[in-house]
This record gives structure tokens, C-alpha cells and sequence, in this order.
């Protein structure tokens, strides 16, 4: 009995010139006994290296508008860094600085997302604590 099932499907292909150098994969969470179930991702496997970790960081800036794009250019800061991701992905491998600062920028912006979800969750339970609080002293 599994307490996780997980589709696992190769949605694309990711090729340099004819060869292929690894896929672009989806995965969606079909079961889940111990979290929310159908949830996904996409996200890109680099044969012999694994998941493209800068791929990660470009999406996910351009889903944050961290990192602006336009057509198949890409800019950070007003800056032009490069057409498609390969060439962003070469850059910011020679510029390990940019990248780290656009992940950080990512990190930051999505906790800071989950502490203020965590801070209204505990300010929404002192008010039913109030609540509680209020009824027992009125009853007695």
C-alpha cells in the first residue's frame, strides 16, 4: 500500500543540434497519504548531469519577475543576459554571482510568502483563542 504515487511523464526533449541531451519532464502527484495530492512541476533532466539546476533558477525568476523575458531574450536588471535559455544558462555559469543573487532573491521572495501564511495562521488562532476565551468568561 503506498502512501505516495507519482506520474512521471517526459513531456519534450532537449536537443544540441541533432543529439539529445536530456528531457523535459512533468511529474504530478497522483497520491499523497501525508501531504495535498495533485500538485506538479516541470522541470528539465540533463543526461549524466541530472536536473538542470540554472534552468530551475531561470524559470523560476521569470515566474517571480525576477528576470524579464521577451520573446526568447532574456534580461536581469535592464541588463540583457541572453537569447534562450541555454545561452542565459552559459551565462550565469560564468557569472556564478548573478545566479546566486537571483536565487537568493527566489528564496526570499517564496518564504516570505510561506512566513506571512505562517504569521496569519497563528494570528487567526489567537483570535479563536480570544473567542474561546471570551464565551467561557461570559458563561460562568
Amino acid at each position: 500500500y503506498s502512501s505516495v504515487r507519482l506520474d512521471i511523464r517526459r513531456i519534450g526533449s532537449i536537443k544540441e543540434g541533432d543529439e539529445v541531451v536530456g528531457n523535459e519532464t512533468r511529474v504530478k502527484v497522483v497520491k499523497n497519504k501525508v501531504a495535498p495530492p495533485f500538485r506538479q512541476t516541470e522541470f528539465q533532466i540533463m543526461y549524466g548531469k541530472g536536473i538542470h539546476h540554472l534552468g530551475e533558477v531561470i524559470d523560476i525568476g521569470v515566474k517571480l519577475n525576477l528576470i524579464d523575458k521577451s520573446g526568447a531574450w532574456y534580461a536581469y536588471k535592464g541588463e540583457k543576459i541572453g537569447q534562450g535559455k541555454k545561452n542565459v544558462s552559459a551565462y550565469l555559469l560564468e557569472n556564478i554571482e548573478i545566479a546566486e543573487e537571483i536565487e537568493t532573491a527566489i528564496r526570499a521572495e517564496l518564504l516570505e510568502g510561506d512566513a506571512a501564511a505562517e504569521a496569519e495562521a497563528i494570528e487567526a488562532s489567537e483570535d479563536v483563542v480570544v473567542l474561546a476565551d471570551a464565551k467561557s468568561k461570559s458563561v460562568s
